[in-house]
């Protein structure tokens, strides 16, 4: 259950980020900038959330499983949605334009949220892993939080070079990748309480690492 609602974030966050979402301008460090985010703000942060939930009852290796599951997933849905594109449309069907215009945007988006999530996914399973290994007696809080700014921070700025380099510019593309790196670190910490009730109910069920 964990495994496919991970997978399900992770394709439906792709195509949500195709969509730039604008909320105006923010003043962060005494600096203005223009808070720009995109659609997949979302659901994606849900996917550390369960990624953690699965490192920190199953360990990394089972962890490791559910990320690459993920990546075929993504792949899996670029692929048809690019077959999608290129097959030769109805003649009365007027949504061609429409569709590529959107989708059409969608393998350099997931090309960059796959980049960005592999070597996020995994750093922040392997650090949650080797904090609870070598570090026993830290709190649980300390290795989803730390593994999370670490893990976010990678899939961040890969994500947004990739993605969005050429698209948005200067204090656009800045805002973008603080907003960002900062909400997702946000809904981690808020969800905090959420999270270890999750790990809870899953150990009571599972056999824990």
């Amino acid at each position: 259950m964990l495994v496919g609602l991970f997978a399900a974030l992770l394709v439906i966050s792709n195509v949500s980020a195709v969509k730039l979402i604008g909320l105006g301008t923010v003043d962060f460090a005494g600096i203005r900038l223009d808070a720009t985010v995109d659609g997949g703000v979302f659901l994606f942060p849900l996917t550390y959330i369960l990624g953690d939930v699965l490192a920190e009852v199953f360990g990394f290796k089972a962890a490791r499983r559910a990320i690459l599951l993920g990546f075929a997933c993504a792949m899996l849905a670029v692929l048809s949605f690019w077959l999608v594109q290129v097959a030769p449309p109805a003649a009365n069907w007027t949504g061609q334009a429409a569709y590529q215009e959107v989708l059409g945007f969608v393998p350099r988006v997931v090309a960059a949220s796959l980049a960005g999530y592999l070597v996020g996914q995994l750093l922040n399973a392997m650090i949650l892993t080797a904090i609870k290994r070598r570090a026993r007696s830290s709190a649980l809080w300390v290795r989803l939080l730390g593994s999370t700014a670490v893990g976010e921070l990678a899939d961040t700025a890969i994500f947004c070079a990739v993605a969005f380099y050429g698209v948005i510019e200067g204090a656009q593309f800045v805002g973008y990748a603080v907003l960002g790196y900062a909400y997702k670190c946000l809904v981690e910490v808020v969800l905090l309480p959420v999270t270890y009730q999750v790990v809870a109910w899953v150990k009571r069920r599972e056999a824990p690492v």
